[in-house]
C-alpha cells in the first residue's frame, strides 16, 4: 500500500463500514421503494413522491459511490480510472443536494397543504409534485456543472488523501464554499423555517378550533390530525439525522481543507455514508403506515398470508381470519355435516324401503 496521511487502522474501518453500509443501504431503500409503490393508501400522500426521491438518491449512493469508496480506502489510492474520478464527486454532492432539496419539497408541500388546503387541492398534484421533483434533481447536478467544465474549479484527484473530490482551478478558484452555502446551508435554514411555520400554523388551527365550545372534532379529523403529526415526526426526524450525519463532513471539507486532521476526515466521511442507510428504519420506526406497508411486503414475499399482528386504523384487520388451522377446523365440520346429512338420507330409504 503507498504511503498515506491516514493511519492504517483508519483505513481499514472506513472500508468496512462502506462495504457494510453499502449492502444494508441497498436492501433498505430498495425494499422502502416497493413497497411504497406498492401501497395504495401511501401512494396518496403529497409527501410519498419527494420520500421516494430520498430512497432513490440513497439507493444510487449506496449502490455506486460507497463500493468505490470500500474499494480506494482498502487500497488507499485511487485505481479506478480518470473517467470515475471525475464521475465519483458528481455522484457524491450532487446525492447530498438531491436529498436536502427533497426535504425542502417536503416541507414547503406539508406547510402549504396544512396552511392552504383549498388552494393545494385545487392545484393538479401528481404534475405538480412531478414537476417538482424534475426541477429537484436537475438544479441539485446542475450545481456542478463549473468544476466538472473546469471553469470553476475542477474535478480531480486528491493525492494526498487519494480521494477524487472538487479541487481548486489553475487560478486558485473552489466553489467549495459556495456551494457549502447555496447547496447545504440555505437549504437547511428553509427546511426549518418551514417546520416552524407547521408548528405554528397547526398551533393556531387547534386553538381556534378549542374556541369554538359548540364544535367538537369528528373521529375522522382526530385521526387525520394524528396521521399528520406522525408524518411531520417521521420528516423532521429524517432532517435532524441528515444534519448530524453531513454536517460533521461539510464542516472539515471546509474549514480543515489541507486536512490537518485525517482521522476526523474519516469519522465524518462515515457518518456521513450512514445517512444512506438509516432512512428505512425511522420510516419504519416512526410510522405505523409504512411499517404495515413493508409487513405486507414481506408477507408477500415469503408467502405467509395471514393478517398483520399489528392492526390499525389505517388498515383494519379482516373479520374473516385466514389461519390455516380455521380454515382447516371449517372444511372438517363441513364434512361431518354432509356425512350425518347422507347417513340420515340412508336411514329414510330403509324406512321407506
Amino acid at each position: 500500500m503507498s504511503t498515506t496521511i491516514y493511519p492504517d487502522e483508519a483505513t481499514i474501518f472506513a472500508a468496512v463500514c462502506a462495504s457494510i453500509f453499502a449492502i444494508v443501504g441497498v436492501l433498505g431503500n430498495s425494499i422502502t421503494i416497493v413497497a411504497l409503490l406498492r401501497c395504495p393508501k401511501l401512494r396518496s400522500h403529497a409527501t410519498t413522491a419527494f420520500v421516494l426521491s430520498l430512497c432513490i438518491s440513497d439507493l444510487l449512493f449506496c449502490s455506486m459511490s460507497l463500493p468505490l469508496q470500500a474499494i480506494r480506502y482498502t487500497w488507499q489510492k485511487w485505481t479506478l480510472g480518470e473517467t470515475l474520478c471525475h464521475v465519483f464527486p458528481v455522484l457524491l454532492y450532487g446525492n447530498v443536494a438531491v436529498s436536502l432539496l427533497s426535504m425542502v419539497g417536503i416541507t414547503m408541500n406539508r406547510y402549504i397543504l396544512i396552511a392552504y388546503n383549498s388552494i393545494y387541492a385545487s392545484i393538479y398534484r401528481p404534475l405538480y409534485i412531478w414537476l417538482q421533483l424534475c426541477f429537484v434533481w436537475i438544479v441539485a447536478f446542475s450545481l456542478l456543472i463549473p468544476p466538472v467544465l473546469g471553469v470553476w474549479g475542477r474535478m480531480g484527484l486528491d493525492e494526498m488523501t487519494f480521494s477524487c473530490t472538487i479541487l481548486p482551478d489553475d487560478d486558485g478558484r473552489s466553489p467549495k464554499k459556495v456551494l457549502f452555502l447555496v447547496g447545504f446551508l440555505i437549504p437547511c435554514l428553509v427546511i426549518i423555517i418551514s417546520y416552524t411555520c407547521i408548528y405554528w400554523t397547526v398551533r393556531r388551527q387547534r386553538m381556534r378550533l378549542r374556541s369554538h365550545s359548540g364544535l367538537q372534532s369528528s373521529a375522522s379529523t382526530g385521526s387525520r390530525e394524528r396521521e399528520d403529526s406522525r408524518l411531520t415526526t417521521m420528516m423532521l426526524t429524517i432532517f435532524f439525522c441528515f444534519l448530524l450525519c453531513y454536517l460533521p463532513l461539510m464542516v472539515v471539507n471546509v474549514f480543515d481543507n489541507e486536512v490537518d486532521y485525517p482521522v476526523l476526515h474519516i469519522l465524518a466521511s462515515v457518518m456521513c455514508w450512514a445517512s444512506g442507510v438509516i432512512n428505512p428504519f425511522i420510516y419504519a420506526a416512526s410510522n405505523r403506515n409504512y411499517r404495515v406497508a413493508y409487513t405486507k411486503l414481506f408477507k408477500r414475499i415469503i408467502f405467509w398470508d395471514y393478517v398483520s399482528p399489528v392492526p390499525s386504523k389505517s388498515f383494519p384487520a379482516s373479520r374473516i381470519s385466514k389461519d390455516p388451522s380455521v380454515q382447516i377446523n371449517k372444511d372438517l365440520g363441513e364434512i361431518e355435516a354432509a356425512v350425518e346429512t347422507t347417513e340420515v338420507k340412508n336411514k329414510d330409504t330403509i324406512i321407506q324401503l
